[in-house]
């Protein structure tokens, strides 16, 4: 099995409209829970095996693109390049807004890892809901704050939120 951006016979043309290379800019890299590491894992894997991903505009690179995801001056830094490292656009979203989201979605994160550890199924499953439910709304958020620079659908905007927690994480 290959990893995801490399070649399985499938080209980086044949994958326009979509992020084939993605980098986190973490420079105060904390260790994290193993939970968190695994989630930030599998939401990249996740993002790159498939991923709907078009920047708005006219005369527009249509993709495929690497991006990198920082965070700088409350802001979240989406640099979108091309295939060739030239950079395309770079996209800013403001993290204010998601601050709640992010801080509901953290604390129902822990109550669900200490619920796995002891809780009733009915339990664990009731926080999940919640824990789904916060998912889905910064997700929303962030989808509906992007879509000035770029078109992308709710699967991909999921695993950029997660990402965005991950990053949040930092120092």
């Amino acid at each position: 099995m290959t990893a995801p951006g490399e070649d399985n016979g499938e080209s980086a043309t044949s994958r326009p409209r979509s992020i084939i290379k993605l980098v986190l800019d973490e420079k105060t890299f904390l260790r994290r829970r193993p939970e968190v590491e695994h989630e930030r894992e599998v939401a990249i894997f996740d993002l790159l095996e498939e991923n709907t991903f078009r920047l708005n505009g006219e005369g527009v690179h249509p993709g495929p693109y690497h991006v990198r995801l920082r965070l700088a001056d409350d802001r979240l830094q989406f640099d979108i390049r091309n295939t060739n490292e030239e950079l395309v656009r770079e996209a800013a979203l403001a993290i204010k807004p998601f601050r709640m989201v992010v801080k509901d979605y953290f604390i129902v994160c822990e109550s669900y890892f200490d619920a796995i550890k002891t809780s009733s199924p009915s339990q664990i499953e009731a926080i999940d809901m919640g824990r789904r439910a916060l998912h889905n709304e910064g997700a929303q958020m962030l989808l509906d704050r992007l879509l000035v620079d770029a078109e992308l659908d709710q699967l991909t905007a999921r695993r950029l939120f997660t990402l965005l927690c991950v990053l949040h994480m930092r120092g």
